[in-house]
């Protein structure tokens, strides 16, 4: 039997793992952590859960599928819930508008918004369909190893307008401001700039219309979990709080996976599902062509970090749902301080999770459990101490929440802590503190993206946010799937 290593059990991992296996490959997965997830870790603090994100869960088919592969069903492990709305956007001046997939509600939303827009969000629904098409269905689950593939893809891409953003796109079918906002910050969720981000990512739209957004019952830490087991059950093995120090490499080959306690694992393949930047650069230290790959993708631009701030309160909020959008009062100058000029601005735009009103398990009973997120610069762009600025942020944060949503939010809250970048380069060797890895511009997208199979080491692999599609929970299981087809073909 083959026997193959992925390093890091997140979303990537685990669902490249669970093909592996499925399809007979003697897996072993090695995660640094004390607990499976990567950027889908879970806290749990004085009676609250807590989870570290992704929340917005989309086309769940992309995740039933790892379990049908063995002819099981994922509800045996996984309780799935819709949500609706999708989201309810909220702006400063008090305006509210709920996203949905409900088409008659959601035109009534729009037509609030302005009654001339309703025509142009059906040719909108329209041209983001055929970008599903092209760029989800048929391209999001291969592999990009050569030009000539990205050639053959071209025609597509040109038909849709690829180099123009999706914030340009939008604009072009409706004329709100509100609404253009409301049709374009889908992509901060994947890491991109609505205003430089390929008008591709408007598949988005599509993707949600018809998958909808559900949530794991338990948080996003069950999901995860329920992988684990379904992997386990398959005869998997999870080695966790090991980080693996090398990817041991001998001529053009990958031998095995080396672990800082000094355990060592002999292998026919490896996949790494940690950060691009630290795979090449810390665990591949000993390959040349490694690190010539390494000193390429340091010249690429990476997205932006998070600054996430978890607190549960006393008291249950039915009128606040679970996902929310507190827009700032600006959007194109405050993403030009988050992507271009790496400024902590006095305002932000907030993503508040408020999973309780879905699942009110995940606090104590009569109370409620959130989570506010902001973008910020990553430290390339806005080197910082977190542990000065951190404490600030925090508090600016939740007076904005209870500003808008929550009066008397200090006097509620039971515990709280925060997420800063320094974070995600400390617990994830997420390379600048980067959130999302590679900016998901159109010339790192595709064959520009990190390859799922190194271009010199035919036995290593590589799975996740770095490489194509992208990031998001769609984006990493969709690059499982391209890179499991390519480990299994030279399994043969």
């Amino acid at each position: 039997m083959k026997r193959a290593a992925v390093i890091g059990a997140g979303f990537g991992g685990l669902a490249l793992a669970i093909r592996l296996q499925s399809a007979g490959i003697e897996t072993a997965i090695i995660e640094a952590r004390d607990k499976p997830g990567g950027r889908a870790y879970v806290w749990e603090k004085d009676g609250f859960v807590f989870d570290a994100g992704p929340t917005v869960i989309t086309d769940p088919d992309c995740l039933r599928e790892l379990w049908a592969l063995s002819g099981r069903d994922m509800d045996e492990d996984v309780t799935l819930k819709p949500v609706m709305p999708f989201y309810r956007l909220n702006w400063p001046d008090g305006t509210n508008f709920d996203y949905s997939n409900d088409e008659p509600q959601l035109a009534a939303e729009i037509a609030k918004l302005d009654p001339a827009d309703v025509d142009g969000y059906r040719r909108f629904l329209e041209y983001s369909a055929g970008v599903y098409r092209e760029g989800y269905e048929k391209l999001g689950h291969v592999a990009f190893l050569d030009f000539a593939t990205m050639i053959k893809a071209a025609p597509a891409l040109a038909k849709y307008q690829a180099w123009r953003s999706v914030y340009s796109i939008v604009s072009s079918f409706v004329k709100n401001e509100k609404l253009r906002e409301a049709l374009s910050f889908h992509t901060l969720l994947v890491g991109g700039n609505p205003m430089t981000t390929s008008a591709i990512y408007a598949l988005i739209h599509k993707l949600e219309k018809d998958g909808g957004v559900w949530f794991a019952m338990g948080g996003t830490n069950q999901l995860i979990a329920g992988m684990v087991r379904h992997f386990e059950r398959l005869g998997g093995t999870l080695r966790l709080a090991d980080p693996v120090a090398s990817i041991d490499t001998l001529g053009d080959r990958a031998t095995g996976v080396t672990t800082q306690s000094g355990w060592h694992m002999d292998c026919d393949m490896v996949a790494s599902n940690a950060d691009i930047m630290h795979s090449y650069r810390d665990l591949l230290k000993g390959s040349r062509s490694a690190q010539r790959t390494r000193a390429s993708l340091e010249r690429k631009s990476y997205s932006p970090s998070l600054f996430v701030v978890h607190f549960g309160v006393k008291g249950t909020w039915p009128g606040i749902p679970h996902h929310m959008i507190l827009f700032g009062p600006r959007y194109k100058g405050l993403l030009d301080d988050i992507y271009r000029h790496g400024v902590l601005a006095e305002d932000f735009s907030l993503y508040l999770h408020h999973p309780t009103v879905t699942d009110p398990s995940m606090a104590p009973e009569g109370h409620s459990t959130f989570y506010a997120l902001a973008p910020v610069p990553h430290q390339g762009k806005f080197p910082v101490d977190w542990k000065e600025v951190g404490p600030i942020l925090e508090k600016r944060i939740l007076d904005e929440v209870g500003r808008r949503l929550i009066p008397d939010i200090h006097d509620r809250i039971v515990t709280k802590f925060h997420y800063a970048p320094s974070d995600f380069s400390a617990d994830l060797n997420a390379h600048l503190g980067s959130a999302f890895s590679l900016e998901p511009v159109l010339l790192q997208s595709a064959y520009f993206r990190a390859h799922n199979r190194d271009d010199h080491i035919p036995n290593l692999f590589f799975v996740g946010a770095g490489t194509h599609p992208g990031a998001g929970i769609p984006g990493v299981v969709g690059s499982a799937k391209a890179t499991a087809r390519l480990m299994l073909e030279g399994a043969r």
